[in-house]
């Protein structure tokens, strides 16, 4: 089976990649029934030549590959029709925009895998960019705090050669006894951690998060059942919420009197409760000044949210009195970080980190068998129609919703 490594072609470019050149050569060296050939790129964050190096052809023409392997989307006129496809679609919520895409993966006869779907059975996602997102949110965060208050200049992360390179940045800076307040509890959110514990800021429990004052910066990380409780005053449990959370009500408001930076690293679910509403954001006792939206849902759980921004543009002010975007440097004002594609700013990392991943749960699967149904989950179309585990698609690809 012969193996793509294809070129981002979406706009604003992406310099990612699904596999580093070592870490492609470890795929070959792991199963010799794989062949491996990559395509020509000139944004690529590792250069066509580190990929020769490492004894692939790098080749303009790749349509003689079986499974084409990307990040983002693929431009309607690039899909080449029959193949096997990797790549991030955003289809599977039904987002408008990708409507076309899927209906041409379907006219073309593709059989489309998306990372999002790279499960285990239990549906946890096996692959993803998660942690990295939630690295750059959380320094962007930081970097908003030392800009909004001149307390200290970050770098962007973009302009940094790596990982390392941005935790030597924070070794410079000395944050304030302000009150962190960090939701969720996968790899956005561990990522985020990370960042919080090499700044050396103490993790503190609810319980004193919401009834201490400090004298040094602290934070407290909060999952679903602590800023969501039950509407009948009954205790919650997880599993209870994720499968219907029509029972809870948010419990954010708690967290909002005391927090001064919000770092939003949930996931949020169809029909589960707002963090804050515009109308909490209103109230006196609302005291975040700081969000980093690393979710970022638009107009969604976290009211100041209101646009995703831009690595070029990172930053914006939410007004919650005129509801309206505003200048972030003014009192009263939240500021705001909620760029949506936070992983982009460490390509390299990110793309050495993703690899390890594919290597180690998806390349596998092409040769046992599929003994784990990786493959047979992330399917989502087969022979021109999508699979029966995406058939609620159909509407969407028709055009009825």
């Amino acid at each position: 089976m012969k193996f793509a490594i294809i070129t981002e072609r979406k706009n604003p470019p992406d310099r990612r990649v699904v596999f580093s050149p070592e870490k492609l050569a470890e795929a070959r060296e792991q199963f010799e029934d794989a062949s491996f050939v990559v395509e020509e790129s000139d944004i690529r964050v590792f250069p066509d030549m580190a990929y020769t190096i490492n004894g692939f052809d790098v080749e303009e023409d790749i349509t003689d590959a079986d499974v084409m392997i990307g990040v983002k989307e693929v431009p309607l006129d690039a899909l080449i029709p029959g193949k096997k496809y990797f790549f991030f679609s955003h289809t599977i919520k039904k987002q408008p925009y990708n409507r076309k895409l899927l209906k041409a993966i379907l006219d073309k006869n593709i059989e489309m895998y998306d990372h999002e779907v790279i499960t285990r059975a239990n549906g946890a996602r096996l692959i993803g960019f998660g942690r990295y997102a939630g690295l750059v949110g959380a320094y962007n965060g930081f970097r908003l705090l030392g800009q909004r208050d001149n307390l200290f200049a970050l770098p962007k992360v973009e302009n940094l050669a790596d990982l390392n390179a941005v935790k030597a940045e924070l070794d410079k800076i000395s944050v304030s006894a302000i009150k962190i307040c960090l939701s969720g509890s996968g790899k956005v959110a561990r990522g985020a951690k990370e960042i919080l514990d090499h700044l050396k800021i103490r993790e503190v429990t609810d319980q004193e998060y919401l009834s201490q004052e400090f004298t040094e910066p602290v934070y407290c990380l909060i999952d679903v059942l602590e800023y969501n409780k039950r509407t009948d005053g009954q205790p919650g449990s997880r599993a209870e919420f994720y499968k219907d959370p029509s029972g809870y009500e948010s419990d954010f408001m708690k967290y909002a009197k005391v927090t001064d930076y919000f770092i939003a690293g949930h996931f949020y679910g169809d029909g589960a409760p707002y963090l804050f509403t515009r109308e909490d954001a209103k109230h006196l006792d609302f005291k975040i000044n700081l969000v980093a939206d690393i979710s970022c849902d638009i107009d969604g759980p976290v009211a100041s949210t209101i646009r995703p921004s831009t690595i070029a543009e990172p930053f914006y002010g939410y007004n919650p009195h005129t509801e309206k975007e505003d200048n972030y440097k003014n009192k009263s004002v939240i500021a705001v970080m909620a760029v949506d594609n936070l992983p982009c700013e460490l390509p390299k990392d990110a793309s050495e980190g993703f690899g390890e991943l594919f290597l180690e749960h998806v390349i596998p699967a092409f040769f046992n068998g599929d003994k784990d149904g990786i493959l047979e989950r992330a399917r989502m179309t087969q022979y021109g129609k999508l699979t029966p585990r995406y058939a609620y698609l159909q509407d969407y690809v028709d055009g009825k919703e």
